[in-house]
């Protein structure tokens, strides 16, 4: 949605989500997520082509810029959603075309918000990594997904 803040994307990506496919399967426990980036004060997300993927790298290159994951767990039994948004900071280092075009064709991360895999290839962009749960930079943010599973009631060691 135009002018829509980057927090309320990725939430009310994540929720969509979770609402679809809680409404096919009742009485179940049901986790949405979703992430994007914001570079230069526009959302980036799945870029899905090389040309807008090499232009997002180039665009975070040499800038710390944020991930915001939104979470949602919906409990269809109990008709309960908790949603939460976790936010993880990337220094990018300063990125030539021949290293995107590089990566872009060794990774192909079309699918990937900023076209940034953190698991892969992509940490040799990067300079710094900051935040609390490092697993929401690869999308699904472990740490608060577990809290959230144990305020339903879900046994975790």
């Amino acid at each position: 949605m135009p002018c829509e803040a980057i927090q309320d994307y990725v939430i009310r990506l994540a929720e969509s989500k979770a609402k679809h496919i809680a409404a096919k399967y009742p009485d179940v426990l049901v986790i949405g997520s979703d992430q994007a980036l914001e570079c230069d004060g526009e959302i980036l997300g799945k870029p899905g082509n090389h040309e807008k993927a090499k232009q997002q790298l180039l665009s975070m290159s040499n800038k710390t810029l944020s991930f915001y994951t939104g979470l949602c767990v919906i409990n269809s039994k109990s008709n309960s959603i908790d949603k939460d948004i976790v936010t993880y900071r990337v220094k990018f280092r300063e990125l030539n075309e021949s290293e995107i075009e590089t990566y872009l064709h060794k990774e192909q991360p079309y699918n990937c918000a900023g076209s940034f895999m953190s698991e892969k290839l992509g940490v040799s962009l990067i300079e710094k990594m900051e935040g609390d749960d490092p697993s929401a930079l690869i999308g699904l943010p472990l740490i608060r997904l577990c809290k959230m599973l144990r305020l339903q009631g879900i046994r975790l060691p």
